[in-house]
C-alpha cells in the first residue's frame, strides 16, 4: 500500500497525555459538496488549480468529465484539503480511531489510504445525518456510549494537533463536553433590506459572542440522543446538545481554524500552510514532498 507522505511523520510526533475514562474517537464528516466554494468556470485554463481537479478525479477512478470535486478534495498546498485535516488528527496519539464519513459511492480517498484513519460511506443529505451515520459506524467498530467523539469539519484544514489536544484536556472531565471557538473581534451589525438596499439596523454587543468552530467533543450516547430528538437540520453538534438544555464549554481555538467556504478562502489556507511548511508542518510531516518516511507502526483498534 502506498503511504501518503503528508501523513508520515505526524504519526511519530503524537501527543499522549493520560487518558480520562472513555476512549476518544474522531469523526470527520466528508460528504458535502461545498458548492459555495467550488463553482468552476466552464473551461479552466491548463495548469490551473481547477484543471487539476479533473486529474484528481481520474486518480480516484472517476471519469474526468464529472462535475468539479467536492471542496474537501481540492488541492491546497499540493494535497487534497482533507489530507491536511487528517494529518492534524494523526498527530493526536490518544485517539482510538479516526473515521471519515463519505457519501455512498465516493472512492476518492482510496488513493490516499493510510492506517491512521478509516473511511465509511455513511454520509447523508445533511451534516447531522452524516454524523448520525458516523456514530453508528463507530459503535459497529466497538465504540461505547460513554466514549467521546470529536466531530470536525473536513474543510477546517488548518486545525492543529495542539488545538485538538487542548480541547481534549479541557473537556475530558466536563459533564457536557465542548467545542473550539473564536471570540468575535469585529463590530457586529444587524441589517434590514429595502428599496434603499441592505442597510445597518443596529449594532450588537460583541462582548459575549463567539464563532463556533470544530472539533466539537461530546459523549457518543448523549450526542446520539440529542440528534435523534432535534432532527438533522441542526448545523453543528453543540446546537443539538443546547436543544437538550445543556451548555457546552467554549475552548478558545484561533482565527486560523476557519472553515474554507468561499473561493478566496483557498488562497488564505494555502498561504497559512505554506508558512507552516517552514516550521510546524515540516516538523510534523517530515521530508520533502513526495518522499515517504518509515512507517512508525502506530496502533489502531479498528
Amino acid at each position: 500500500m502506498t503511504i501518503d507522505p503528508l501523513l508520515q511523520s505526524s504519526l511519530a510526533t503524537s501527543h499522549a497525555p493520560p487518558v480520562a475514562p472513555g476512549r476518544f474517537w474522531a469523526l470527520v464528516p466528508c460528504a458535502g459538496t461545498g458548492s459555495r466554494a467550488v463553482a468552476a468556470p466552464p473551461a479552466a485554463p491548463a495548469g490551473s488549480t481547477v484543471s487539476a481537479f479533473g486529474a484528481l478525479a481520474a486518480a480516484a477512478g472517476e471519469p474526468a468529465a464529472l462535475p468539479p470535486l467536492p471542496k474537501q478534495y481540492h488541492l491546497v498546498a499540493g494535497y487534497p484539503m482533507v489530507m491536511h485535516t487528517l494529518a492534524a488528527f494523526a498527530g493526536v496519539g490518544r485517539l482510538a480511531g479516526i473515521l471519515v464519513a463519505v457519501a455512498p459511492g465516493d472512492h476518492f480517498l482510496q488513493a490516499h489510504a493510510h492506517p491512521s484513519f478509516f473511511v465509511v460511506d455513511c454520509g447523508g443529505p445533511t451534516r447531522a445525518a452524516t454524523v448520525q451515520g458516523g456514530l453508528a459506524a463507530l459503535e459497529a467498530r466497538g465504540a461505547q456510549r460513554d466514549d467521546w467523539v470529536l466531530v470536525h469539519d473536513a474543510a477546517r484544514c488548518l486545525v492543529t494537533a495542539e488545538q485538538i489536544d487542548r480541547l481534549i484536556d479541557v473537556c475530558a472531565h466536563d459533564s457536557v463536553g465542548g467545542l473550539l471557538a473564536h471570540q468575535l473581534a469585529d463590530t457586529l451589525k444587524t441589517s434590514t433590506d429595502g428599496p434603499g438596499g441592505v442597510r445597518v439596523s443596529s449594532t450588537v454587543d460583541r462582548s459575549n459572542k463567539w464563532l463556533a468552530q470544530t472539533p466539537q467533543m461530546f459523549r457518543i450516547g448523549p450526542l446520539q440522543d440529542a440528534l435523534a430528538k432535534v432532527g438533522t437540520n441542526v448545523t453543528d453538534e453543540a446546537s443539538a446538545m443546547e436543544a437538550m438544555g445543556l451548555h457546552p464549554r467554549l475552548v478558545p481555538g484561533g482565527a486560523q481554524n476557519f472553515k474554507v467556504t468561499y473561493p478566496d478562502d483557498f488562497a488564505l489556507a494555502e498561504a497559512v500552510l505554506a508558512q507552516r511548511g517552514h516550521g510546524t508542518t515540516l516538523a510534523r510531516f517530515g521530508g520533502e514532498r513526495g518522499q515517504g518516511a518509515t512507517e512508525t507502526g502506530r496502533k489502531t483498534i479498528f
